[in-house]
């Protein structure tokens, strides 16, 4: 028997922790514990998942807080930070042993400084990154760690930004920027190699570009631009939410780009939000099948690199999943084995599942659903 623990956050008072035991296919709430208000967004400490960090998603002033994780994925909450911006939304650990908060209602976000030798533990004088951005709108919305910068998507100012140190550990400035399509709302990025995936929700696209060398290099020309709306459905407007790239595997090869659509309205397909899931080559590798779908598929925009294959993105699936709002989806550690599982959440109906990855991570197949709570928008394995 394989049993893989998971930490579920979401718009409530607690954080869910699950048991999916993968030879009998059951997924089981085992515990809530009580956090403060709105725990939307959980990140595991990279190094040591007993350590677990959590924004609370509140007005006018969101929190960052740290929890130990116990046997059975019970919590102890150990500490508490404000934010210094409005209702945070995502928040991530990064390998100098400090944790980001972004706050989306603030044109700002906080690079919080652990205290040495104790990751649960926040130096309280660290200031918020302000975005500069003047009267414009801002809404920050995600941070991801990329060599020596902190890269921030903005979903209201069209930018990625890109932050570095600024002397004492959690102290950060804005050194540069990254723009995007006005009107684009980049909401959540990935990096493979050296290509940005930029997940869009306000045309819900998926692009590629290069990196452009730091801080304010030449706009690299987009590598692909694609709709990650299924088609035949009914009159439904579609937000993009997530994304995920799978990382390689013995059973897994090939890289996947997986992306949720969050159906809003104003008629809602009774199939739910859908997982598009898409590959992708950058000219390093390419599989024969990969190469044979790349021939076949509908969404395919490719840009010839010299001395490379040509980059590709295609979509070779829509899975509709019965879940209404996703808002997180995340995919089972490598080392277990637990790559082979791929869990989301709806954030207002359909509760939690469980997919399991098939022909070779191109499609998803239901394992087991589990509807004991709701409003479930973000999911560490630990």
């Amino acid at each position: 028997m394989v049993n893989f623990t998971i930490l579920a956050g979401g718009f409530s008072s607690f954080i869910a922790s699950y048991v999916f035991d993968s030879d009998a296919s059951t997924l089981t709430l085992v515990t809530k514990t009580q956090t403060g208000e709105n725990p939307s967004w959980i990140a595991s400490h990279p190094q040591n998942t007993s350590v677990l960090y959590a924004v609370n998603e509140i007005s006018p002033i969101g929190n960052l807080q740290s929890f130990l994780v116990g046997p059975g994925g019970g919590l102890t909450l150990v500490d508490t930070v404000t934010s210094l911006g409005n209702a945070p939304t995502f928040t991530s650990p990064l390998s100098s042993g400090e944790v980001t908060a972004m706050n989306f209602g603030s044109p700002n976000c906080s690079i919080v400084a652990t205290i040495p030798g104790d990751p649960l533990r926040f130096e309280k004088d660290s200031p918020a990154v302000e975005f500069p951005v003047g009267d414009g709108p801002s809404h920050p919305h995600m941070s991801l760690e990329f060599n020596d910068e902190v890269l921030v998507s903005d979903l209201g100012a069209d930018k990625i930004w890109r932050l570095v140190n600024d002397g004492a550990p959690g102290h950060y400035k804005v050194q540069g920027q990254i723009d995007v399509e006005p009107g684009s709302g980049p909401r959540h990025i990935s990096i493979n190699e050296n290509i940005l995936f930029i997940l869009n929700e306000k045309t819900s696209t998926l692009t590629a570009q290069e990196i452009p060398p730091a801080p304010n290099g030449t706009a690299t020309p987009l590598l692909a631009n694609v709709s990650i709306i299924p088609t035949n459905t009914l009159n439904a407007t579609f937000a993009a939410a997530e994304i995920l790239i799978s990382s390689p595997s013995e059973n897994f090869p090939d890289p996947l780009i997986y992306v949720s659509n969050r159906n809003l309205g104003p008629e809602f397909d009774e199939r739910g939000d859908t997982i598009a899931i898409f590959e992708f080559t950058n000219g390093t590798g390419t599989t024969q099948r990969r190469r044979e779908r790349a021939h076949s598929r509908e969404f395919n925009t490719k840009r010839q690199t010299s001395g490379q294959d040509a980059f590709s993105l295609n979509l070779v699936a829509q899975v509709f999943t019965g879940l209404k709002q996703i808002r997180s989806m995340n995919i089972g550690p490598v080392g277990t084995g637990g790559d082979e599982f791929l869990i989301a959440g709806a954030n207002v109906d359909g509760g939690v599942v469980m997919f399991r990855r098939a022909d070779g991570g191109r499609n998803l197949i239901e394992v087991v659903r589990n509807e004991d709570t709701a409003n479930r928008t973000s999911f560490v394995f630990v």
